[in-house]
């Protein structure tokens, strides 16, 4: 096994990372956004109206894009599997 494949290996494990934390991740920054801009517009500064429409987006969104996150990381699964003949020089 080289550098080459480590490297590899490497960066298509934080792509995949970075692909499924995007959604969860984007969704907490828009409702978080807007959740905050209302809350400068009305001037009511309470915790708990921050968090709970978060958490709610957040959890739409698991629902959403959940059977995309695991058949993205079960392609990747395979596909590590399948390289493992390669990386031990067979």
């Amino acid at each position: 096994m080289d550098t080459t494949a480590v490297l590899d290996i490497g960066f298509q494990a934080m792509l995949l990372a970075a692909k499924l934390s995007a959604p969860i991740l984007i969704t907490a920054l828009v409702v978080g956004f807007a959740v905050s801009l209302l809350q400068s517009i009305t001037q009511v500064q309470e915790v708990t109206l921050s968090f709970v429409p978060k958490a709610i987006a957040v959890a739409i969104a698991l629902l959403v894009s959940g059977h995309w996150m695991i058949a993205e990381t079960v392609s990747f699964t395979q596909e590590m599997f399948s390289r493992i003949p390669s990386l031990l020089g067979g």
